[in-house]
């Protein structure tokens, strides 16, 4: 009987039912469950499994650049980044309530790791996030337009509670990228948020974008409401001594 049990499991898919119920009866010293306790144990089981499953998926799914954590970062005082501010951001809740957040400063200085680190928190509470490098994003978007795939594209990006757009403006937008950071900003303006990572300070996106018109309109819709981080200081990968690779190596 529990033979058959276990193959139903499997075949219905219910791994960590499987997994817990082999584990209970292979034991050398089973545990004794009552019947209500048992139900309890094999659907926590279950419950458990697919939670971790979901959030592998998510990680993988925003495909993002560095493996960073929250615990991870960085707080020496030359930095700018202030650990109540990020502690508080950690709770996510600007993403439940579709605020964009702006991460600047120079190169090195730890921007996308700090964008890596909220989002792969985000991504632990249960929020979809996708990780874009944004000239990479902009190509990738102009071959699918070409395609004839790029609104199922914008679709998919539209649905992220939390898009990370980084390395923002390190290449000036022509006009179909223009047209194409448009229609992602206009998507998702007050509805989810946006991360974005720039060595630019913000008052010169302007310039980034280009074309007045679609320039005032992109900035009109993210800079307002916006939470802003300026990172300071020596680029991190100078300070390592030489041979040393640590998380922040690759910032």
């Amino acid at each position: 009987m529990n033979k058959e049990s276990l193959e139903k499991m499997g075949r219905m898919r219910l791994l960590g039912m499987h997994h817990a119920f082999k584990a209970c009866i292979e034991s050398e010293r089973p545990e004794t469950f009552t019947n209500d306790e048992m139900v309890h144990h094999l659907v926590q089981s279950e419950w458990d499994d697919r939670q971790y499953r979901s959030l592998q998926r998510g990680l993988k799914n925003a495909n993002f650049r560095y493996s960073a954590s929250i615990e991870q970062l960085d707080y020496t005082e030359d930095r700018g980044l202030d650990k109540n501010q990020v502690q508080r951001l950690s709770a996510c809740d600007f993403i439940k309530k579709g605020e964009d957040l702006f991460i600047t400063g120079s190169t090195g200085t730890g921007k996308s790791f700090l964008a890596s680190a909220l989002g792969q928190q985000a991504c632990l509470m249960g929020y979809k996030v996708l990780y874009a490098n944004t000239t990479k994003l902009m190509s990738h978007l102009k071959m699918a337009k070409a395609d004839g795939a790029h609104l199922k594209e914008l679709s998919k990006i539209e649905k992220q509670d939390a898009l990370i757009l980084d390395d923002f403006g390190v290449q000036p937008f022509d006009a179909q990228s223009r047209a194409l950071l448009l229609d992602i900003i206009e998507d998702r303006h007050g509805k989810r948020s946006t991360i974005i990572t720039a060595q630019v300070p913000v008052k010169k996106w302007h310039e980034v974008i280009g074309e007045k018109t679609i320039a005032d309109a992109i900035m009109d819709r993210i800079v307002h409401q916006s939470i802003r981080i300026e990172l300071y200081g020596e680029s991190l990968r100078k300070k390592q001594k030489p041979n040393t690779v640590t998380m922040e190596s690759f910032l």
